[in-house]
């Protein structure tokens, strides 16, 4: 008995490994297939946009230093704005609670180098990539805009972008290779599958709300 219910639990097993090795797989390449193309670290060849959204992270890394993916992020839309390539920016990270707030920090650190205030736009519930461009198009209106991130995480929004129906391109800010690399891929490969299945099961943001009109 013990040996016929072993057989069956070793094939579950299986099944579930080789589904959820399909769903990583495809996932990737999805990811990879619709946003070819669609990225660029030249600012000359990326078509102009009203709107740049930059995706959020933490400003300071577990040790209290200055996080590289908010920095680079921070330079490249910098970057952006000044060559002309768009008029607003729209930040889009977490506030969780009172004491996290991605979207002001990043906000400050433009103003400081040179952004105008009144040419930033907040995103407060961009929990998630899903959340950050669903909400783009839902709250602010955008439907044609630039994402600003790593090139890994431009893709995945491009994906999610495209498949909600947006037309999308994105501006690579510097990966941070040597710092957190590997771990920071190995999410990825983890968040592209769950991006492919957001769209699969009709995942939708946690947080819609009244619009907001940038411009």
């Amino acid at each position: 008995m013990w040996k016929k219910y072993r057989k069956r639990i070793f094939r579950f097993c299986v099944a579930i490994f080789l589904l959820m090795l399909v769903i990583l797989i495809y996932g990737n390449y999805t990811v990879r297939y619709f946003s070819e193309g669609k990225t660029f670290t030249s600012i000359s060849e990326i078509p102009k946009n009203k709107v740049g959204m930059v995706l959020g992270t933490s400003k300071f890394g577990r040790k209290g230093n200055i996080n590289l993916y908010f920095e680079y992020r921070i330079q490249a839309t910098v970057r952006f704005y000044k060559a002309g390539k768009i008029e607003f920016v729209l930040v889009s990270g977490d506030n969780g609670n009172v004491n996290y707030d991605e979207p002001t920090d990043f906000k400050n650190e433009l103003i400081a180098r040179g952004i105008p205030a009144e040419r930033i736009f907040l995103d407060y519930a961009g929990f998630r990539t899903l959340d950050s461009v669903v909400r783009a198009k839902e709250i602010f209106g955008q439907e044609k805009y630039t994402v600003i991130s790593q090139k890994f995480h431009n893709d995945r929004a491009i994906y999610l972008a495209t498949k909600k129906g947006m037309d999308v391109v994105g501006y690579n800010a510097k990966d941070a290779v040597k710092y957190g690399g590997f771990k920071t891929k190995v999410r990825e490969v983890l968040a592209r599958a769950k991006a492919f299945l957001d769209i699969l099961f009709g995942v939708q943001p946690k947080f819609l709300g009244e619009k907001v009109q940038i411009g």
